[in-house]
This record gives C-alpha cells, sequence and structure tokens, in this order.
C-alpha cells in the first residue's frame, strides 16, 4: 500500500483495454511516452524564469552557448525530476482522471524503464552543468531535483496541505540556476525573484486544485483545496498573492533594475491581485462550478510570469 492507502497495483487493476499490449507499443507512441515522462509544459514554465535571470546576471545578451547548455540541462534536470515523480505517484495517478492518461498508467511505459529514464537524466543533467557550466549551478540542479522527488513528492505531498507551498521550492530554484550559471554566485536579485516565485507558486495552483478537488479527494492526498472551504482558500490566494506582488517590487529600490522593470510588475501585479480578489468575492458569495471561474486566475498566472520575467530580461537594454 502507497502512504496515501491506494494500492501500487491499482494501475493493473484498471478496467480492461485501457492499459496497452506490451507487445503492441510503437516506437513513434513510445518516444512520445517518454516526452511526456518529462512533463514539457512545466518545464516551459521553468526555462522561462531561468532565461530572463540570466539577461539580468550578465546586464545584457549572455553568453548564447551557455544559455542552450543551461536550458539543455534544467529541461534534463526537470525532466528527470517529473519522470521519478510519475514513478512514485503511478497509484493515485491511474485514480484520478486528470492523469489517468499518462504513460505508466497506460502501460505505454512499464515502472522499471521510468525509473532508469529518470535517474539517467537526472545523472546527465548534473554532469552536464558541471562540466560545462560550473558546479555551483550542478548542485543547485541536483538539489531541485531531490527537493521535488524527495521532500514534496514522497515527504509533504500525502501528508500535509502545505505540501505545494513548501515543495514549490524546487520550482523556485531555476531562478538561482540561471544567475549562478553565468556569475558562478548567487546574488540578492536572484533571492528577491526567487521569493516572487515561492510566493506566486500557491495562488498559481490552488484554482487549478479547486477544479480538480475531487480527484485530490477521492486519492487522499490533502490538497488546500480538497480538505478547506472555497472561501479559505480564496483567502490564502490573496495574501500569498500581495506578498508576491510587493517582493516583485523589492528589485527596483535595491538598484538592480531600471524604470521598465517596476512599471510591468505594477500593472501586471494590479491585474493579477484583481483577478485575486475577485475570486475570493465570487467564493464569499457561494458560486461554485463553472461560476467559480478559477481558472481564470490559474491562466492569468502564467500570463504573470511571462510578463513579469520578461520584463526581467528586457531591463538591462533600458536603463
Amino acid at each position: 500500500m502507497s502512504r496515501s492507502g491506494v494500492s501500487v497495483t491499482a494501475v493493473e487493476s484498471r478496467p480492461a483495454g485501457t492499459l496497452e499490449p506490451s507487445g503492441h507499443r510503437p516506437l513513434g507512441a513510445r518516444v512520445k511516452a517518454f516526452i511526456e515522462l518529462t512533463k514539457p509544459r512545466i518545464i516551459e514554465l521553468l526555462l522561462m524564469t531561468t532565461i530572463p535571470v540570466m539577461f539580468l546576471a550578465a546586464q545584457g545578451v549572455p553568453d548564447l552557448r551557455l544559455v542552450v547548455i543551461t536550458c539543455l540541462g534544467g529541461y534534463l534536470s526537470a525532466g528527470g525530476a517529473n519522470a521519478l515523480n510519475m514513478y512514485i505517484d503511478r497509484d493515485i495517478d491511474a485514480l484520478m482522471h486528470r492523469t489517468e492518461r499518462r504513460p505508466l498508467v497506460t502501460g505505454m511505459v512499464k515502472p522499471w524503464e521510468c525509473l532508469v529514464f529518470g535517474i539517467s537524466l537526472a545523472v546527465a543533467s548534473t554532469l552536464m552543468f558541471g562540466l560545462l557550466v560550473n558546479w555551483l549551478s550542478a548542485a543547485l540542479s541536483l538539489g531541485a531535483l531531490l527537493f521535488y522527488v524527495v521532500v514534496y513528492t514522497m515527504l509533504l505531498k500525502r501528508r500535509t496541505s502545505q505540501n505545494i507551498v513548501w515543495g514549490g521550492i524546487a520550482g523556485c530554484l531555476p531562478v538561482f540556476i540561471g544567475w549562478s550559471a553565468v556569475t558562478n554566485e548567487v546574488s540578492w536579485a536572484a533571492v528577491i525573484l526567487f521569493l516572487v516565485m515561492f510566493f506566486w507558486t500557491p495562488p498559481h495552483y490552488w484554482p487549478l486544485s479547486m477544479k480538480v478537488k475531487e480527484d485530490y479527494q477521492r486519492v487522499g492526498v490533502p490538497m488546500l483545496p480538497a480538505i478547506a472551504s472555497n472561501v479559505t482558500v480564496a483567502t490564502q490566494i490573496v495574501v500569498y498573492s500581495w506578498i508576491m506582488v510587493l517582493v516583485s517590487l523589492l528589485l527596483w529600490p535595491l538598484g538592480y533594475v531600471g524604470w521598465f522593470y517596476p512599471l510591468v510588475a505594477v500593472l501586471a501585479g494590479g491585474l493579477w491581485l484583481w483577478e485575486a480578489h475577485a475570486l475570493r468575492a465570487r467564493a464569499r458569495a457561494g458560486l461554485t462550478g463553472a461560476k467559480l471561474k478559477e481558472m481564470r486566475l490559474f491562466h492569468w498566472s502564467i500570463t504573470y510570469v511571462s510578463l513579469v520575467f520578461a520584463a526581467v530580461a528586457i531591463d538591462p537594454f533600458l536603463r
């Protein structure tokens, strides 16, 4: 049995026809399945925070070869972490509608293949960072992977409603990796952007969790929306949102950016706060289902990160 009480044999006990026959797994579908193990859409977001920080650290255009290596190493590291996450969570993935078509659940990839794949990516990414970038970046990359797999997936996810708050640290570390790749150190500017991502993660993920909370309730994973009222979750979202926006503005008085970044941060942050407060108002009014419109904030959260970190990259050219 798993920690959530869901048997790892749940994958094998699914209704007939949901698993791909082991003898009929086309090469193209297999390749696609292994790519899916890395969760490419999540990695896009991680790289979206890594690259702009490299521009800020370089105060201009960084070495493009370094950018390519850092992005590739970051993809391998995050991809390895995501594959190992799927290996560990294959029991509950089989029972959640949101994840029931993942490669381990359908049988397109076997558990041992996923485990070997994830470990191989972890080793390859660490060596790539260490040999071609620097060992500080390698250590940060490996630390992010281990934090996501061990601290979040194995220790926090099935035990506490604060899982995504502290587990989200793994997704904040690409900021440090991008900065250290250029400078071989970590500055206060990187710490501020790390904190922006730290306070961004819960109000980014909780709206999605609100929409699929029945999935989490079914498998006993205590995501906050699965165990608390919509009003409580929305209030927490507002609190984290205000802290995030205020922290994002610290780069300006500390002299790391010029006029362009704070302008974008204020405008994007203002729209974020509008959406966060609107979500709380709908929750307080007792609206549920489609009327709650929780995904509006989720989608805007991705746009917010894109705009703010694009401003991070552009600002050095306008000072």
